[in-house]
C-alpha cells in the first residue's frame, strides 16, 4: 500500500507540474468596455432620499428625479451585472448636487435629475445618496475589477430659478447665447438660454460665491473648506480665479475616493488650456491617492480623461475644426475623446470597412490615445437604433469595432429610446427596463449577446487596442493580435457565417494541434490542417486560445 501511496502523490506532482498559472490580462483603456448611465435612471437602491428639497412640482415627462441611486449601482456591481457583461469600467452622470427648483422652458419643470445643474461641486445630491454611498460602490467595483468614472463640469453652474440665484458676475456670464459660427462664438458665451456660463478665460482673484458661503455656513463646514481652498492655492501657485476652485473640487473626488477617472462634459465650449490645467490636477490628486491606498489600486494605468468635444469624429485625428481654428485636445490633456462619428459609420459602411478604417488610424495619427465609441447616449438625439430593432447587429458593431467602447445603460437590454409624450432628450431617458427583461424576448436576446462579447472584450485587449487584419471577406473573417510590454494576445472573430458547420481557416494566426475555444458557443476544437470546425446555430464565432 505504502508503494501504491508514493507513486500517487508522484504522479499528482507530475501533473500539477504540468499546470501553468494563467497569464494575468492586462487592463487597457484603448480597449475598455464602458458602462455609460444616468445615476438617477438606473436602479433605485434607497427609496428614502427619492424627494429632497422639496422637489415636489409636477414635472413635464421624464423631467423630474426617479429614484436611482449610487446605493442601486452599488446592488447591480454586487450582484455580478456589469461582471456578466465584462463591463470593466463604470460612467455615472454628474452627482455633486443640483440646484434645488426646477426650470420650465416650454417642455414643462425640469429639474436636475441629469447632474449637469451644479448648485455645489463640494456637496453630493442627496437624491443620488452619500459620500459613504461612494465610497462603497468605489471599494464593491475596485473589489470586481471594475474602475469608476464621474463626470466633470468645469463650462457652467446649474441654471437660475427662484431658488437658484446666479453666482456673482466676477464668476459667471449669462450673455451672449452661443452661436457655434467660430471658436469665439462657442466658448465666450452660455451654451443655451438661462445657463450661466463660468468664466473660465479669467485669472483674476475672486471671492467665494456668497451664497455658497452661506451654505456652508449653515452647514457647519465653512472653516474646513476655506482651509482646504487655502493649501491648494498655497501648494499650486494658482490665482484665485473660478477654474482653479472648480478643479480643486473635483480633484478632491479623486483623493478622497479612488475614482479612477473623469468623463468631461462640455470640452469645446472652454479654452483649451483648461483641460491641460485639469489633467496636471488630476494626476497630482490620482498619484497621491495611489501612494496613500496601495493596497486599493487596481492597475500602474494613470489617471483616464475622456472629454466630450461634441461633433468630434475620428476622421479628424487629433484635431476638432471650429471653422476658423483647429484644436487638439488630446496635447497634455485627454487621453481619449468620444467619438461622435462612429454611430454614422455604422450605418453607412461594411463591418470590413470600419474596422480596417479605425485601425488605420488608431495606430498612426491616435497612436498612444484613443477613442470612446458609442451608438446611443443620453443627449444624442439621432441614435443608431431608437425603436431597438437592430439590437444584436447594434451589440455586434459596438463590441466588436477597435478603439473603446461605451455602452449606455439600455442598449443591452433593448430599452427603447422612444418614448411617447416626450419633448427634447426626455426620450432618451427613460428608466432602466428591468421588468422587460424578466418577460421580454428580445431583451433576453440582446442581454445575452451582450454578455458573451462584453466578456470576450474584456479577456482580449487585442479586440479594441490589437491590429487588425481581414482573413477573408465571405465569410467575413478577420484577426486580432495584441503585443505589449511581454504580454500576447491573438484571436480569430467570423461574421455573418452561414448556420450550422462552419469550416474556419485559422492557419494565419494558430498553428495545428492548438486547442481553440468559440467563446460564442462555448465550443472547444484542435486546429488540424490549419482550421477548425464549429457546428452551431449562431452566424458568429469569437475564436481564442484554450487554456
Amino acid at each position: 500500500m505504502k508503494r501504491i501511496y508514493i507513486l500517487a502523490c508522484c504522479l499528482l506532482t507530475l501533473v500539477s507540474c504540468e499546470k501553468t498559472e494563467k497569464e494575468p490580462i492586462p487592463f487597457v483603456w484603448e480597449n475598455a468596455n464602458l458602462y455609460f448611465l444616468l445615476t438617477d435612471r438606473f436602479h433605485n437602491g434607497d427609496t428614502s432620499n427619492d424627494v429632497n428639497f422639496d422637489r415636489t412640482k409636477e414635472t413635464g415627462k421624464l423631467r423630474g428625479f426617479e429614484g436611482g441611486d449610487i446605493k442601486g449601482i452599488t446592488q447591480k456591481i454586487e450582484e455580478g451585472y456589469f461582471t456578466d457583461l465584462g463591463i470593466n469600467a463604470i460612467w455615472m452622470t454628474p452627482i455633486v448636487e443640483q440646484i434645488h427648483g426646477g426650470t420650465d422652458e416650454g417642455t414643462g419643470v425640469t429639474y436636475g435629475f441629469h447632474g449637469y445643474w451644479t448648485k455645489d461641486w463640494t456637496a453630493i445630491d442627496p437624491n443620488y445618496g452619500t459620500k459613504e454611498d461612494l465610497k462603497k460602490l468605489v471599494d464593491a467595483a475596485h473589489s470586481k475589477g471594475i474602475r469608476i468614472l464621474l463626470d466633470a463640469v468645469i463650462n457652467h453652474t446649474g441654471p437660475v430659478t427662484e431658488k437658484d440665484p446666479v453666482w456673482p458676475s466676477e464668476w459667471v456670464r449669462t450673455e451672449p447665447q452661443c452661436k457655434y459660427d467660430n471658436y469665439q462664438n462657442t466658448i465666450t458665451c452660455t451654451l443655451v438660454k438661462n445657463l450661466p456660463d463660468i468664466k473660465t478665460e479669467n485669472n483674476e482673484e475672486v471671492a467665494l460665491p456668497p451664497q455658497l458661503v452661506a451654505k456652508w455656513k449653515q452647514e457647519g463646514r465653512y472653516e474646513e473648506e476655506v482651509k482646504e481652498l487655502d493649501e491648494f492655492f498655497k501648494r499650486t501657485g494658482y490665482p484665485r480665479a473660478p477654474r482653479f476652485y472648480i478643479i480643486k473640487w473635483l480633484t478632491d473626488y479623486i483623493t478622497e475616493f479612488g475614482i479612477d477617472g473623469y468623463r468631461v462634459d462640455t470640452v469645446k465650449h472652454t479654452e483649451e488650456n483648461v483641460w491641460q490645467e485639469f489633467k496636471k490636477e488630476c494626476d497630482y490628486a490620482f498619484n497621491k491617492y495611489k501612494k496613500s491606498h496601495p493596497e486599493d489600486v487596481l492597475d500602474d494605468n494613470n489617471f483616464y480623461l475622456v472629454g466630450e468635444v461634441y461633433g468630434y469624429g475620428i476622421w479628424g485625428g487629433q484635431h476638432y475644426d471650429f471653422g476658423d481654428k483647429k484644436v487638439n485636445y488630446f496635447d497634455k490633456a485627454f487621453q481619449s475623446l468620444i467619438n461622435f462619428e462612429f454611430k454614422w459609420n455604422a450605418k453607412q459602411k461594411t463591418f470590413s470597412e470600419n474596422f480596417n478604417r479605425y485601425d488605420s488610424i488608431l495606430h498612426t495619427e491616435l497612436k498612444d490615445y484613443g477613442v470612446l465609441n458609442y451608438l446611443s447616449s443620453h443627449d444624442d438625439g439621432q441614435p443608431f437604433d431608437p425603436e431597438r430593432t437592430n439590437t444584436i447587429k447594434a451589440g455586434t458593431l459596438l463590441l466588436l469595432s477597435p478603439g473603446a467602447a461605451q455602452t449606455y445603460y439600455g442598449d443591452e437590454s433593448a430599452r427603447s429610446l422612444v418614448i411617447d409624450g416626450t419633448v427634447g432628450d426626455a426620450t432618451l431617458r427613460s428608466f432602466m427596463n428591468w421588468e422587460e427583461l424578466k418577460t421580454s424576448e428580445i431583451a433576453q436576446k440582446t442581454l445575452a449577446h451582450y454578455q458573451k462579447l462584453g466578456k470576450f472584450r474584456a479577456n482580449h485587449p487585442s479586440v479594441g487596442a490589437g491590429r487588425h487584419a481581414d482573413i477573408s471577406k465571405l465569410p467575413y473573417l478577420f484577426s486580432r493580435t495584441y503585443e505589449s510590454n511581454g504580454y500576447s494576445d491573438r484571436i480569430i472573430i467570423g461574421l455573418d457565417l452561414p448556420k450550422g458547420e462552419k469550416i474556419i481557416d485559422v492557419s494565419t494566426i494558430f498553428g495545428n494541434g492548438e486547442k481553440l475555444r468559440d467563446a460564442y458557443s462555448g465550443q472547444i476544437m484542435k486546429v488540424k490542417n490549419g482550421t477548425v470546425t464549429v457546428q452551431s446555430d449562431d452566424t458568429i464565432v469569437l475564436l481564442e486560445k484554450e487554456s
